[in-house]
């Protein structure tokens, strides 16, 4: 049988059995052959006789199960051997068995056993040869210990060429295993990623175009000038949001080309743009700075960013929609956001601007804005957390003093030599 952790043997390769049987009918037939007609360089020989006979068929069944039982083989070839050797004089009986053995249990046992098992049985034959024998102690006698001997290494080196092979099969298959599961790792945060931009660019965004235009229906008809300035309000947040979804949606289409971009990058320095499109909503906004404004990396930036808008997309969308605080603060080792704004009970009520304050019956639709307003502030919470822990920061969200809800997180980004924080 094959050893444990080698490959699948391929389809067109002999089974070992058929080897096996081939290689046990040439040592029989060998030892009758040599029996016939004499070892080389000498003449003598006789006719075969039943024990003859008795012996090959031994020899035969020997080497045939030698794969599974490689040490009592070894053992019973070596003492035919030597009974062969010290009852018939011949030096030849049972050699090319106990060769055959020695290099099997080479190939299925550890070095020390092999080394140990075909020394010893090198030995002993040898001995009995130089003993029982007028070959002497050496020519003869001394060669069949050394093919004993090499037959042993050649063993021991195929074992260790096999397991090196296999350990080198084993390195590789999981090599491609760690490769597939880094793959479907990488496929699984990409996703994360990219649901979240789409819920930070779609949700701010179309907070505004629902506060335009809720404000364009109200004046329309009392207000014309303010109703077009908000329906500009909403072509704008439009098209923004057109901008953003074809850039995302870019990044997802692209095939190895190494010009493309690599991802929608939003970062603090759209800082600015942002704070006028959420005025233009109709939240005001009190910004600080604290530090020096430095390089962050990408995907600091980024998350800086999109924490920073969805903050303050739930402040106008769920808190009083009219006043909220930022505070961005450059550490030496960080970037630290604070976004607060008073909280309301009601979060369907937090926009009068689009619900109609003359509607007999709103109890109802009151009870399914709120819902959807608390399972949209899960999700930007969530959204929010997941974007801090990636980059290794932290985040908290929850009410403060009295009636003021705050978004805090910790990003870091140390910084680098010769920047002054």
């Amino acid at each position: 049988m094959d050893e444990p952790g080698t490959r699948p043997r391929p389809w067109w390769r002999v089974p070992p059995i058929v080897l096996d049987a081939a290689l046990a009918a040439t040592v029989a037939a060998t030892t009758l052959v040599m029996v016939v007609y004499g070892r080389p360089g000498s003449t003598e020989g006789r006719a075969l006789t039943w024990l003859d006979w008795l012996g090959a068929l031994v020899a035969f069944g020997l080497v045939l199960v030698r794969r599974r039982w490689p040490l009592p083989v070894l053992v019973l070839s070596t003492a035919a051997a030597v009974v062969t050797v010290a009852t018939a004089k011949d030096p030849a009986a049972f050699v090319a068995t106990t060769v055959v053995a020695a290099y099997t249990v080479g190939t299925h046992t550890n070095r020390r056993t092999a080394w140990l098992a075909g020394g010893i049985s090198a030995v002993v034959v040898y001995a009995t040869i130089g003993t029982f024998t007028d070959q002497g102690w050496l020519g003869p006698s001394l060669g069949v210990a050394a093919w004993i001997g090499m037959a042993t290494a050649v063993g021991d080196a195929t074992r260790s060429r096999r397991a090196y092979v296999a350990a080198v099969e084993e390195r590789a298959r999981r090599a491609e295993q760690n490769r597939d599961e880094e793959a479907r790792r990488r496929v699984a945060e990409e996703r994360v990623r990219i649901a979240r931009d789409l819920h930070d660019v779609v949700a701010h965004h179309i907070a505004v175009v629902n506060v335009h235009a809720g404000l364009a229906e109200h004046s329309v008809r009392t207000r014309p000038e303010q109703a077009e300035t908000s329906l500009r309000h909403v072509r704008q947040a439009a098209q923004t949001v057109l901008d953003e979804l074809a850039t995302i949606l870019a990044v997802l289409r692209q095939n190895g080309d190494a010009t493309a971009p690599t991802e929608p990058v939003r970062g603090l320095a759209q800082l600015d743009e942002l704070l006028a499109s959420v005025a233009a909503a109709g939240l005001r906004v009190e910004h600080r700075q604290l530090g020096s404004v430095r390089p962050l990396p990408a995907a600091v930036d980024q998350a800086a960013y999109r924490i920073v808008q969805e903050a303050l997309t739930n402040a106008h969308k769920h808190g009083s929609g009219q006043v909220a605080t930022l505070c961005v603060e450059y550490r030496q080792d960080a970037v630290v956001i604070d976004v607060a704004n008073p909280a309301v009970a009601n979060p369907a009520a937090a926009n009068p601007a689009v619900a109609d304050p003359t509607s007999a019956d709103t109890t109802s639709a009151d009870t399914t804005s709120a819902d959807a307003a608390i399972d949209d502030v899960g999700h930007g919470l969530t959204g929010m957390r997941e974007r801090a822990v990636a980059v290794g920061g932290s985040f908290s969200a929850g009410p403060i003093g009295t009636g003021r809800f705050q978004v805090h997180a910790v990003l870091p980004s140390p910084a680098r030599p010769g920047e002054v924080p």
